[in-house]
């Protein structure tokens, strides 16, 4: 995990190679302008909403499995897609598991992407063990992030960067996938940021929030310096009620997040 000052967020220009290959894995999908992953903005109060929903969430759903079923295969398939040799089609990044927090700044992360390698935090040795993915699985869904949610967003670990960084891998999965990980990275984000105050990462859960989280066109996105604005035909009352207090909630601790 990586801190960062409470009022900090990190932008850097995307890693070229996982931006385009992120593009070329669903080419379905509209490709989003780089200025808007650096102008992303953590809401506060549909944070502290996200944060109480996960709290909320018992720790094994088994109405959560198909989505997690599915999060799974397209994590996997992701993976490979990742570590696969460019000359048949991959990215050729060498993944190496470790049993220390690799890095101590998320320039230092991108630095290794950039040449095609990343190191990735065991989870076995987080000894915060989840109750549906295997260690395995956990540690290549920790890569593809960092990837696809990180280095090819060009955002880093604050708040702010972990919003962007949800906004860009979910664009790679499918709406059932994304629910899972949307408590996986959304949910577990909020959760340590709003509801633990950053002191404890929160326990690891099998379980959806509402649908609403999962929904892309939450993200709040800052147009010049104070104005924000939303992605548009949001529709949804549990993310409408959590934007319409934005303005009144205090904005939280910005820290980088593990998963």
């Amino acid at each position: 995990m990586l801190a960062a000052t409470p009022t900090s967020t990190t932008t850097f220009p995307p890693v070229g190679y996982l931006h385009d290959g992120a593009l070329r894995y669903r080419p379905s999908v509209r490709a989003v302008p780089a200025q808007a992953y650096a102008a992303v903005r953590l809401d506060p109060a549909l944070g502290a909403a996200i944060a109480a929903a996960y709290v909320a969430a018992p720790s094994r759903d088994e109405r959560a499995y198909p989505s997690y079923a599915r999060f799974c295969q397209e994590t996997v398939r992701q993976y490979h897609f990742l570590i696969g040799r460019v000359e048949f089609g991959g990215l050729g990044v060498a993944v190496r598991i470790v049993d220390e927090d690799p890095y101590q700044s998320v320039e230092s992360m991108v630095d290794d992407m950039r040449e095609r390698r990343l190191k990735v935090w065991a989870s076995a040795a987080s000894g915060n063990a989840h109750p549906y993915l295997s260690d395995g699985e956990n540690d290549m869904f920790r890569a593809v992030h960092d990837a696809f949610g990180h280095a090819a967003s060009g955002r880093g670990f604050d708040r702010h960067g972990e919003e962007a960084a949800w906004w860009k891998h979910s664009l790679m999965y499918s709406p059932l996938a994304r629910r899972a990980l949307t408590t996986e990275t959304r949910g577990q984000n909020c959760a340590l940021i709003f509801h633990h105050g950053s002191g404890r990462f929160p326990e690891q859960k099998a379980a959806l929030l509402p649908r609403a989280f999962s929904d892309p066109r939450s993200v709040r996105i800052e147009s010049g310096e104070t104005t924000p604005t939303f992605p548009p035909r949001l529709r949804s009352p549990d993310v409408a009620a959590a934007h319409s207090g934005a303005r009144h909630r205090p904005t939280g601790s910005g820290h980088a997040v593990g998963r």
